[in-house]
């Protein structure tokens, strides 16, 4: 069959343009990839008809979302999940498992051919790479409410990632069989890793490394992009989702330091833009070209469903960072709750599987992604309202007791 890049061409154009919007318009509040989906649903079927989904298309928007995953492993910073911040975490995201339950089953009443507990996993996502931008850009991402922020949002992608595949990615029948694979995957990701830490303690692939980081061979890149298809693959064998073994290898990647023992700031640049530069903008103009606007807009049970399921998202993700006023304070602590509840990339990859799947209907679908780029285009937006609005002076002894609680992070190499 002949493959065409007819449409590529015009989804690289509309990149291209989302980007010139965004520098023109730094002040937007609106992140990149939410413009990104609306641009590709005003060119698909939806709206001008422009594009259509074929196969040059689907393998680039299934490598950008690999890569998309992979970047989001690689961004986590697993040290900060083991001080304080990641128990305070830890404790809100228990909240919010049990607030999910509640909440998939009462919106399964409005979309009875819903799975609660899928719907219940869908909304205990968190875009924690749309937020990393925004606190870094108001110059949060180092003080205790921007590692808070990033902490809760890491815990969320790497629970969430796993409860998916765990429960309805894998393709094995029985409970039990879905355990023992991911026991099995997840031991054998853990042996790899060992054994490329210790690989990579060999002076001898330093000197290598060193050598042809900035040469034609691009040594670090290849090695990592091609840990990523191979996790990606090995994870598919094992039954589950390819973007199960992408994330785990931005993470793995993380934690031994491919790009080296010194920090090696032009690797990730690299990467970033090979995911950011071409990949990444092709999935998410994508998503947009296959969303069915007419579907929801002709069928108002779906489009009631939007505000309820922004509503979940609110009570799910945001609720729970009230356990953060004794922290951050009362304000901060709304803030956090609004940027806890933002997401868009887990409800796209969720709602692609469960279509497939039969866990939802593609009405539903269509709903849970509007959902996520209302909360994606809102919720961000509010919080900074919120963190730029000034704050009480906390108590000394409020200071004291949130110094004492700092220390044990910096050791982990924290704030």
């Amino acid at each position: 069959m002949a493959i065409t890049f007819n449409g590529v061409l015009i989804i690289a154009s509309v990149a291209v343009l989302v980007s010139v919007i965004v520098g023109l318009v730094p002040a937007l509040p609106v992140p990149g990839a939410v413009l990104e989906v609306i641009a590709g649903i005003v060119i698909g079927p939806s709206m001008l008809g422009l594009v259509h989904i074929d196969a040059a298309i689907t393998v680039l928007s299934d490598l950008g979302l690999g890569m998309l995953l992979f970047l989001a492993g690689l961004e986590i910073d697993v040290e900060s999940l083991r001080g304080p911040l990641g128990r305070l975490a830890g404790l809100a995201y228990g909240a919010s498992v049990l607030l999910g339950i509640g909440c998939g089953y009462a919106l399964a009443v409005a979309s009875p051919r819903s799975r609660p507990l899928f719907l219940a996993i869908v909304l205990l996502s968190t875009a924690a790479g749309l937020l990393l931008p925004l606190l870094k850009d108001a110059g949060e991402e180092r003080t205790s409410f921007g590692q808070l922020v990033m902490t809760a949002g890491a815990l969320a992608e790497i629970a969430t990632i796993i409860l998916l595949s765990l429960f309805f990615s894998a393709t094995s029948t029985t409970s039990a069989q879905r355990v023992a694979s991911l026991a099995m995957l997840v031991a054998l990701l853990a042996v790899s890793g060992l054994a490329l830490s210790r690989v990579r303690r060999l002076q001898g692939l330093d000197r290598l490394l060193d050598r042809l980081q900035d040469h034609s061979a691009q040594l670090r890149v290849r090695a990592a992009l091609t840990l990523a298809l191979a996790f990606g693959v090995l994870a598919y064998h094992f039954g589950f989702a390819s973007i199960l073994g992408a994330f785990a290898a931005g993470l793995l990647v993380r934690m031994i330091d491919v790009s080296g023992r010194e920090p090696q700031p032009n690797f990730q640049i690299k990467m970033q833009g090979i995911g950011f530069g071409f990949l990444i903008p092709i999935f998410f103009i994508a998503t947009g070209v296959q969303f069915d606007l007419h579907a929801l807009l002709r069928t108002p049970s779906a489009l009631a469903e939007v505000p309820l399921f922004l509503a979940g998202l609110l009570v799910v993700r945001g609720l729970p960072a009230l356990a953060y006023r004794r922290r951050i304070g009362t304000r901060r602590a709304l803030a956090a709750g609004l940027m806890q509840a933002t997401t868009l990339t887990f409800v796209i990859v969720a709602t692609e599987i469960g279509v497939v799947a039969g866990l939802i209907t593609p009405t539903t679908s269509a709903s849970l992604l509007a959902a996520g780029l209302l909360s994606a285009a809102v919720f961000p937006a509010a919080a900074l309202r919120l963190m730029a609005a000034p704050q009480p002076v906390p108590e000394p002894a409020a200071q004291a007791e949130a110094a004492d609680e700092l220390r044990p992070t910096a050791d982990h190499g924290g704030p």
